[in-house]
């Protein structure tokens, strides 16, 4: 192997990238990206005071009007700015770090940059100009359409379909124009989509108090970042043909890698050093806000990072991702299903979110923070160390599909029982 000219045979040189897969140390990636998260950490730390600055200056800014708002006094915008800042230079210095990563290794997708970069834009348009909501769906479709480019959860729905038994569906012939449609493929989009709108609507949701969304975010980061080091040391055979055969030829091995187990180390890291640079600006009493640009930031990165584990199809893994994903996904399910007993508009904002019934029984922004804070860890816990356990083959992978099921349906019931009780209560009072 000299440059990008082959010199053994293409199944000699594929079976020497799976060897490099599959041998790959977890601990030496992690030891050789770590500069990632350093320097998403310093530079977001650095630039948060500077868009403070601007923020003020051009008068973007979240003045407490509303009787839901828990804040009580004005606090500028475009924290989310300086998260994406830090994320930014922190992947373009991942390219060159990318040379010491194993080989068949793939450097973080240009087009996941591209996503990052539109939801940001999205976010801020919104902050600044309170756009439509169609607006915002927009932007946020174009930034999953960057993660069907990657080859980043395309194929969740191939393995969702092999664990229902119904394996791959035949293809389905346009007439007319006798063109084929990828019926896994078309499944696999509509799931991206369905993740990047939930996953970035979600998280706005939870922002709603001093450091809550950041640090509940670093929390998800080192969970995410814990199962993409378990999956490094686990990688076998079969995942890693099905890695070889999405490739159209063994020069893309070469040039591109086979797996995106590093860029899932890359981007666990870039978020947590940039969500914890932000953290000591935005912990209570915060002098600069996320916005709408940062808590769809948070939420586009992190769903980034969960699709990442189904990349051989482990759907499984990504349901453990949506675990450890747990706190945003509870509050969104919580308010969808509670306003809907009350016969409320779904989208309607309301005072009954998680973090608002935490602070009325706890008393105070940074208890009921602390508290979410470690409702988080537990949930970072559960996920990444059932993924391990299924991994290492301790237990079935059916275990995570029954848990995750379990705990949406016992989410569902809260959310019934929070609902009958508000409207009983208001029509009481009425």
């Amino acid at each position: 192997m000299n440059g990008n000219t082959l010199s053994i045979s293409d199944d000699a040189f594929l079976r020497e990238i799976a060897k490099s897969v599959q041998h790959a140390d977890a601990w030496e990636v992690l030891a050789s990206q770590l500069p990632v998260l350093v320097i998403a950490f310093l530079v977001t730390l650095v630039v948060t005071p500077i868009f403070r600055h601007i923020a003020i200056k051009a008068d973007v800014v979240d003045h407490p009007t509303e009787a839901r708002k828990i804040h009580i006094r004005s606090t500028p915008y475009l924290g989310g700015l300086a998260v994406f800042t830090g994320l930014f230079v922190a992947l373009l210095v991942s390219y060159p770090l990318a040379e010491q990563l194993p080989i068949g290794y793939r450097a973080m997708p240009p087009w996941i940059i591209i996503g990052l970069l539109f939801i940001t834009a999205t976010g801020l348009l919104d902050d600044v100009t309170e756009c439509d909501s169609w607006i915002k769906v927009a932007g946020q479709l174009v930034a999953a359409a960057g993660l069907a480019f990657s080859n980043v959860g395309t194929k969740v729905a191939a393995g969702l379909l092999n664990w229902l038994g119904i394996g791959q569906l035949p293809p389905i012939v346009i007439p007319g124009i006798e063109q084929e449609i990828d019926v896994t493929n078309l499944i696999g989009g509509l799931i991206i989509g369905i993740f990047v709108l939930g996953g970035c609507n979600a998280t706005n949701l939870i922002d709603g108090l001093d450091g809550l969304l950041s640090g509940v975010v670093a929390i998800m980061a080192i969970g995410l970042l814990v199962l993409s080091l378990f999956m490094i040391e686990h990688i076998g055979p079969h995942q890693i043909n099905i890695l070889e055969e999405s490739l159209q030829s063994p020069e893309e091995a070469f040039t591109g890698g086979i797996t995106l187990a590093g860029a899932r180390v890359v981007l666990s890291l870039a978020l947590l050093g940039a969500v914890l640079g932000f953290l000591p600006h935005n912990f209570n009493p915060a002098t600069i806000f996320l916005g709408d640009c940062g808590s769809l930031l948070l939420g586009y990165s992190s769903v980034v990072i969960i699709l990442m584990l189904g990349e051989a199809g482990q759907t499984h893994l990504v349901l453990a991702g949506l675990i450890i994903f747990a706190i945003p996904i509870i509050d969104t399910i919580l308010a969808i299903v509670r306003r809907r007993i009350q016969g409320q508009p779904m989208w309607d904002p309301d005072a009954h979110h998680m973090h608002h019934v935490f602070k009325r029984r706890i008393g105070s922004v940074k208890g009921a923070v602390l508290a979410i804070y470690g409702m988080g860890t537990c949930f970072a816990l559960l996920g990444a160390f059932l993924g391990y356990f299924v991994l290492a083959g301790e237990i079935d992978r059916k275990s995570i599909y029954f848990i995750f099921l379990g705990m949406i349906f016992i989410v569902v019931l809260i959310g019934a029982r929070m609902g009958i009780r508000q409207r009983i209560q208001r029509e009481t009072s009425s």
